[in-house]
């Protein structure tokens, strides 16, 4: 993880999608470890480098509240994620974890879910994927459209698509995410994917895009 790796003294690769990923493991654990009162950290992998790495102070004897407000601070400020992601964040944990032995099947059910999502959202953006991460706004609006058809399109062309929107679409009941949810986090995603620089390559491919986007 980039935000706890240091070569000479500099923090590389701080913010990129290693470390968001880590950080959402981060805060399911968290928030696990509060809400089921588990002390042995040492089931929660993540969590444990999280708190040894960062050194965080146990709060009240109880594992889990620091740490989930700490890393909730940081996703926050380096990613800029809303309330509600958090909020829904929390409401599927609630949901789905209620004794230590749903953690692990919790956590495979959701690395399961994000993987079929961008894999996905990966086969109907394409080209578009194209559009430079500095444009934030149109890439958002492409990625919420492809969440949205994703949940309500029921014609796919190929087999692969037609399995893959069944399992995203199974997953999406049993976590209880919204498409705004999904939408903001395969956004952050893809954002921390493309890494571009402003190229003018970059900037001739987005007026592209959409100029094709206006004719429609």
């Amino acid at each position: 993880m980039g935000l706890f790796k240091k070569s000479r003294d500099k923090v590389e690769n701080v913010g990129g999608m290693e470390d968001f990923m880590t950080l959402i493991r981060v805060y399911l654990q968290s928030d696990m470890a509060g809400n089921m009162g588990i002390t042995n950290i040492n089931y929660l992998p993540d969590l444990a480098t999280f708190k040894r790495s960062l050194k965080i102070q146990t709060q009240g004897n109880k594992l889990g509240i620091a740490e989930k407000a700490r890393c909730r601070k940081m996703l926050a400020q380096i990613y800029n994620l809303s309330d509600n992601f958090f909020k829904e964040l929390d409401s599927c944990i609630k949901k789905n974890c209620r004794n230590i032995q749903s953690v692990q099947p919790f956590m495979f059910q959701f690395q399961g879910f994000s993987s079929d999502l961008m894999m996905q959202i990966g086969t109907i953006m394409k080209w578009k994927f194209r559009v430079p991460s500095f444009l934030k706004k149109a890439l958002y609006s492409l990625t919420a459209d492809s969440v949205h058809r994703i949940m309500t399109d029921n014609k796919w062309k190929d087999e692969a698509s037609y399995k893959t929107v069944f399992n995203i679409r199974q997953y999406q009941q049993h976590l209880g995410f919204s498409e705004d949810w999904m939408t903001e986090y395969a956004f952050n995603m893809i954002r921390l994917a493309k890494k571009e620089p402003r190229t003018k390559e970059n900037v001739e491919a987005a007026k592209a895009m959409l100029e094709k986007t206006n004719k429609k």
